[in-house]
C-alpha cells in the first residue's frame, strides 16, 4: 500500500466511487453485468486507473481505485458510466426498452478519499511548519 510514481510526481490517490442504475433497478445480472465489467475494466486500463477492488452488485457499482493525478474524479465516472451506458444499451434491447431516455446510469456518485494519514495528522505537520517559520 506504497505510493504510486508517474514521471514527476509521486501520489496516494484512492477512491471509493459509487454508483447505481436509474431508478435503481436491479439490472446488473448475468451478462449485462459481466459486460459492465469488462467495459469499466477497458476504461480503466485505457485511462491508467488501478482497480483495487470493486464489487458490482444487482443495483449499484462499488469501486475502490487508484486514479493519477492528471485525471480528476470525475472525469474517470464520466467516461465509465458514459462508455457502458451507451455499449449497454447497443447490446441489449430489454435494457434499451427500460431506459429508453437513453440515460442508464442515475445523475450523480458517491466520491470519498482513503490515505495513509488522517486530517489530524495533516493539522498538526502544519503547524510544526507554522512554528518554524516564526
Amino acid at each position: 500500500m506504497g505510493y504510486s510514481t508517474g514521471c514527476h510526481t509521486t501520489f496516494h490517490h484512492r477512491y471509493h466511487l459509487v454508483w447505481a442504475p436509474k431508478y435503481r433497478y436491479k439490472v446488473l445480472r448475468g451478462e449485462v453485468r459481466l459486460r459492465v465489467r469488462e467495459i469499466i475494466r477497458q476504461v480503466c486500463a485505457e485511462m491508467n486507473v488501478t482497480i483495487i477492488n470493486g464489487v458490482l452488485s444487482s443495483d449499484h457499482v462499488h469501486m475502490f481505485v487508484e486514479i493519477p493525478p492528471h485525471i480528476s474524479v470525475s472525469d474517470f465516472v464520466r467516461r465509465a458510466k458514459g462508455r457502458s451506458s451507451r455499449k449497454i444499451q447497443q447490446e441489449f434491447e430489454h435494457i434499451r426498452k427500460r431506459y429508453w431516455g437513453q440515460r442508464f446510469w442515475q445523475r450523480g456518485y458517491f466520491s470519498t478519499t482513503s490515505g495513509n494519514i488522517t486530517d489530524d495528522i495533516i493539522m498538526r505537520y502544519l503547524d510544526k511548519h507554522i512554528h518554524k517559520d516564526q
